[in-house]
Parts: structure tokens; C-alpha cells; sequence
């Protein structure tokens, strides 16, 4: 992005941008139009080709952990559920006790522990039971994820 500028670091990059649009006033004060761009890292303008920038990496975990934090109400979820699927909580719960047993004998969900976190108030998207309650309802993680996102039972389906 071309920007009237002025360069106070030069070894960083780092400028000092004109932000209105009196051009005249920006050449009266030394600036001239360069290249640059604003980092995501610290929000402070360089030139474009210093400009310290998050990598595709730092941005999906932060995505992820974005998502990880969003919620939805248990009425919420559990409206979602009864209408995408025709399940109510204690459907899920029944559902989870007709599963056969692991190898070693146990239920492929600790029940007791899914009873509790469904008396939860808030549902957060990141608790593994939703992963888990999902992937026995047939759910994707990107379903799960959309729906959070949106609070569309209609991602469920």
C-alpha cells in the first residue's frame, strides 16, 4: 500500500504514516509515498518489505484457540441437537449407555463425567466432550465449528 510516510527506523523499517489526505502538508514535513504495511504482530506501519507479519502458522493457532473459546448455552446446544438431529440430552446420554463396551470394558464416554458437563450453563466449543458427543451424532469438527460460530442448527444436519 502506497502511504505518505517517513522512515524512523531504518534498520527495522518502521515508519511514521500521513493518515489524512493533504499531500502537501506530508511533502511540507519530509514525508515521501512508499511501500508499506501494517504488522499484525504490533500494529505498527513498516515498510513493506520489513514488515514483521504473523506466519500461517501463528494465525491458525490463534484461530483455534479462538474458536476453542466460543459458547453457546446448554439450551442453546441442546435445541440445536433436538432439532438437527431429534435428540434431546437425555437421548444422547441413553444413546452413549447402548454402545457396546471398549476392550477394556468400559463405555466410550464416561458417563458420569457427560452427565456433569451437560448441566454445564455455557458450552464451550474447545471441552472435548463436544468433539466427542459430535463424532457420535455423526458431526464433523467443522460442523461443530459452524455452528458454533453461528448458533445454525442447520450446520448440524
Amino acid at each position: 500500500m502506497i502511504k505518505y510516510c517517513k522512515i524512523i527506523n531504518e534498520e527495522k523499517g518502521l515508519v511514521e504514516i500521513g493518515t489524512g489526505t493533504n499531500t502537501n502538508f506530508y511533502k511540507s514535513i519530509g514525508m515521501t509515498q512508499l511501500d508499506v504495511q501494517q504488522s499484525d504482530i504490533d500494529g505498527a506501519w513498516y515498510l513493506t518489505d520489513k514488515c514483521p507479519m504473523k506466519t500461517d502458522e501463528q494465525k491458525a493457532q490463534e484461530e483455534a484457540q479462538r474458536i476453542a473459546m466460543l459458547n453457546l448455552t446448554a439450551a442453546d446446544v441442546e435445541r440445536a441437537i433436538y432439532k438437527a438431529k431429534g435428540l434431546d440430552f437425555e437421548d444422547i446420554i441413553a444413546l452413549i449407555e447402548a454402545q457396546p463396551l471398549n476392550e477394556d470394558g468400559e463405555a466410550i464416554l464416561d458417563i458420569k463425567a457427560l452427565k456433569i458437563e451437560l448441566k454445564a450453563n455455557n458450552f464451550y466449543r474447545g471441552n472435548p466432550y463436544i468433539n466427542q458427543v459430535g463424532t457420535l451424532l455423526g458431526l464433523t469438527s467443522q460442523q461443530l465449528d459452524e455452528f458454533f460460530k453461528t448458533n445454525d442448527y442447520t450446520k448440524l444436519m
